[in-house]
């Protein structure tokens, strides 16, 4: 039974294999829906992200540090990770304070757009991100990624953003409800079952399998394998039809000859050329560059550049309490969702065939 578990059944819910679940998401989820209704899928969905968090991505980024000696070369890719995550957010604010100036605002619309841009710089790691795991050679590189992603989601712009509503609370009473402790907890708790990953793999020098057993291990290999496949559908089944709207293209296309009374597309659109266009072209340019002069592998350019393009993540909604534009941030998660995710399906693909891992 185990054998036919390791050579038929995880097989065929590992690497490519798995792409394919985005759309079996999307599909399944249009259908269900016509028999108990769109916004009870959503509400069982935002469930099984939480659990596809807590309960099977950390496993998963354990087993992968477990199974790989966390050396020099790891080490120098985190140090790397950390600055390019610096240089996003850093990238993030410059433009916000470039854009407010430019749209005139002041006082607390100036405040509202500068929060809202740059919390919407956090990218889907965690779910979309998580197609990496699928390439073998990549998989230490996206843990790593999706590890430091998380904590400055999670952690550090909760911080900034708490920080700047108190600047803020001083001309204005309004009250901040906190990001939920389950979030809070997150980037730490995932950071633990790295830690330990790695402490296990220095300390013994063996693989998952000499630890548990083949048996055990089988069913390890198993139950991680399931979160990629899982986290694909999640992300196709929170794609919404009803926003594919032409009108509503043609109005984050600046196309769109009806003018609203607010600035709402124009912040859409700021957000939009931010995450899809200015930031994945900045570091395509840098670390293509690095690339060709022989300083990073192959594995270092294919994950970082994917991360770059990946789209804004959906528990940016969590973060609405803090003081962010919900309409706008909906609208540019399902924008950047419906874009980006084509283009990393074709990268992970393109990088997949032309690098040969």
């Amino acid at each position: 039974m185990f054998e036919t578990i390791e050579q038929v059944i995880i097989p065929y819910i590992s690497g490519l294999w798995t792409l394919p679940w985005i759309l079996v998401g999307f599909i399944a989820t249009i259908i269900i829906a016509k028999f108990i209704g769109r916004e009870k899928i959503d509400k069982i969905m935002k469930k099984v992200g939480l659990i596809l968090l807590y309960f099977f991505v950390p496993v998963l980024i354990f087993r992968i540090f477990l199974n790989t000696p966390f050396g020099q070369d790891e080490i120098s890719f985190a140090i790397a990770v950390s600055g390019i995550v610096l240089f996003m957010y850093l990238l993030a604010f410059g433009y916000a304070r470039y854009k407010s100036k430019k749209l005139n605002l002041q006082g607390e619309q100036k405040n509202l757009f500068m929060k809202t841009v740059l919390t919407n710089q956090g990218r889907s790691s965690a779910f979309i991100g998580s197609m990496m795991l699928a390439i073998e050679a990549w998989r230490v590189y996206a843990a790593i990624f999706m590890a430091l992603v998380g904590i400055a989601l999670f952690a550090i712009i909760p911080y900034i953003l708490s920080y700047l509503h108190k600047k803020e609370k001083k001309e204005s009473e309004k009250a901040i409800k906190a990001l939920p402790w389950f979030l809070k907890l997150y980037p730490w708790y995932l950071l633990f079952f790295v830690i330990v990953g790695i402490l296990v793999q220095f300390m013994t020098g063996q693989k998952s399998a000499d630890l548990i057993g083949y048996e055990a291990d089988v069913l390890l290999r198993l139950y991680t394998a399931i979160t990629i496949p899982a986290a694909l559908y999640y992300v196709g089944a929170g794609i919404h039809p009803t926003d594919l709207k032409k009108s509503e293209m043609k109005k984050l296309l600046g196309m769109d000859t009806k003018k609203e009374k607010s600035d709402h597309w124009v912040w859409v659109r700021s957000i939009f050329f931010l995450t899809v266009i200015l930031t994945p072209a900045l570091l395509s340019v840098f670390f293509f560059g690095l690339y060709g002069l022989g300083l990073i592998p192959a594995a270092w350019l294919a994950v970082i550049i994917i991360n770059a393009f990946l789209p804004i993540t959906s528990t940016n909604m969590f973060l609405l309490p803090y003081g962010i534009d919900k309409r706008s941030t909906a609208h540019v998660v399902t924008w950047t969702t419906l874009v980006c995710v084509p283009i990393v399906v074709a990268l992970i693909t393109l990088f997949d065939v032309v690098f040969g891992f």
